[in-house]
């Protein structure tokens, strides 16, 4: 039996058959196994939903490393869902899967630092983390990147650079990144 099979069945919302492919590779210690049956405990998938047990699989498929893991686990940190709220967990776990290079966490840990939500509000760190989300592709991070480049957070004020952000976002359908956009554009029309 494959045990990815589990992936297929998930994203094709058969979850009682995606249960009875993960629940043994996840007890066999697969990582990507642990980390959806974390997702269905987490979600309610195809069983009754517990944080409890959702924050034990996807603790194990962090300890190994599964991105996706990380990023649920300091998500829940972030939020206190199932967990009483830590930003520190949630800044720990989202650095171990910003450094693995996953956008996502990138993303969120640049968030983390632009808010100063369990840190002390620091913009260099989040342009690091957005810049780096935003190489790749991350359209949000492109567009809040721009965001410090406009208004000088962390960066030196620098419109062209900021309006080369929000143009790689705005080709994604970024509507945020486009309004601001046509804004920058007036101004260098004026």
């Amino acid at each position: 039996m494959n045990k990815k099979l589990f992936g297929v069945s998930f994203a094709q919302k058969k979850y009682d058959l995606a249960l009875k492919y993960c629940q043994p590779a996840a007890e066999q210690g697969d990582p990507e196994a642990q980390y959806y049956l974390g997702l269905m405990y987490n979600k309610g998938f195809g069983l009754k939903q517990d944080c409890t047990e959702a924050m034990k699989w996807y603790l194990k498929a962090a300890e190994q490393d599964n991105k996706d893991a990380l990023c649920s686990l300091a998500n829940m940190y972030l939020e206190g869902e199932g967990v009483k709220q830590d930003y520190f967990k949630a800044v720990e776990w989202h650095q171990k899967a910003a450094e693995q290079g996953y956008a996502d966490a990138q993303y969120n840990l640049a968030k983390i630092y632009y808010l100063g939500k369990g840190v002390k509000q620091d913009f260099v760190n989040a342009k690091k983390w957005f810049e780096k989300a935003a190489k790749q592709g991350h359209a949000e991070a492109q567009c809040c990147l721009a965001g410090l480049y406009i208004q000088g957070l962390g960066v030196k004020q620098d419109l062209m650079n900021a309006k080369q952000w929000l143009e790689k976002a705005a080709k994604q359908d970024h509507a945020e990144a486009k309004a601001f956009l046509s804004d920058i554009n007036s101004i260098f029309k004026s």
